[in-house]
């Protein structure tokens, strides 16, 4: 697929996903969310670890109402089709892909834009970010899996305060309440995300294993997790990184994984 609305590069086993409509602060439509999944498909087969970004000053403003005027005069517009069709494929590749995924969020992570970035397994955000669930002020209910991604990250009634009320949540406020992984300074976001994903990148195949055990944990109970932390040990005990780095272990040097 040849992108007109995202951008797409691999480095050093990092695949790079930027959304790119800096002029409406990179509103999603359809097409964008088209994109987003196959350029997910594409880094599951080639990367180690994904960083999810946004071209411009800001991440995400949400999906792009703009697109959806022409809907406005039939009473049975159906809004949340593009769910279905576009945008929650995306927070399923993002939960289902074995690769760590980091999120890099600058400016306004707002509507559908929230959940994208809340959905990372890294979140980092610069001092100039914040979380907006703007639903509210527009009359529609929460979407991209906002309403269970804020409430297994905050609680309900921080999830309540964030929807029902529709306040910019800042960065220090997001970590605070264990919504992103790390703050840094703006003007230093690209490149401490490209190293943060970079170093996931270089990890043992293991990583994935731990990425799944804890998506799945969330929606199981305490057996449940000792049965899968079980047989996913077995999986990671017979990888090549796990003899690598039992060696390297033993011979006091750093290991170096090739994710197999």
């Amino acid at each position: 697929m040849a992108y007109e609305h995202i951008l797409y590069r691999l480095e050093d086993g990092v695949a790079r996903i930027a959304l790119n409509d800096p002029t409406t602060i990179n509103g999603v439509t359809e097409a964008m969310g088209h994109e987003m999944v196959d350029a997910f498909d594409r880094a599951a087969k080639e990367a180690r670890a994904v960083l999810l970004t946004g071209e411009g000053r800001g991440f995400c403003s949400g999906a792009n109402l703009a697109a959806a005027q022409n809907t406005l005069s039939d009473p049975m517009r159906d809004v949340g089709g593009q769910l279905d069709r576009a945008f929650n494929p995306v927070i399923l590749a993002i939960k289902r892909m074995e690769q760590p995924v980091v999120t890099a969020v600058r400016g306004p992570a707002a509507g559908v834009g929230a959940s994208f970035a809340a959905a990372g397994d890294v979140v980092l955000m610069a001092d100039n970010a914040y979380f907006f669930c703007a639903f509210c002020h527009v009359g529609l209910v929460p979407d991209g899996g906002s309403t269970w991604l804020l409430t297994q990250a905050v609680g309900r009634v921080r999830a309540m305060r964030m929807l029902l009320l529709g306040e910019r949540i800042d960065a220090r406020t997001a970590l605070d309440w264990g919504l992103a992984t790390r703050i840094v300074p703006e003007a230093d976001l690209d490149v401490e995300a490209m190293k943060v994903a970079k170093t996931l990148a270089a990890g043992p195949r293991s990583l994935g294993f731990i990425k799944r055990l804890v998506w799945d944990a969330v929606d199981s109970d305490l057996e449940a997790a000792l049965q899968a932390e079980r047989r996913m040990q077995r999986d990671a005990g017979r990888t090549e990184d796990f003899l690598e780095g039992v060696n390297a272990f033993i011979e006091k040097r750093k290991p170096v994984f090739k994710g197999r």
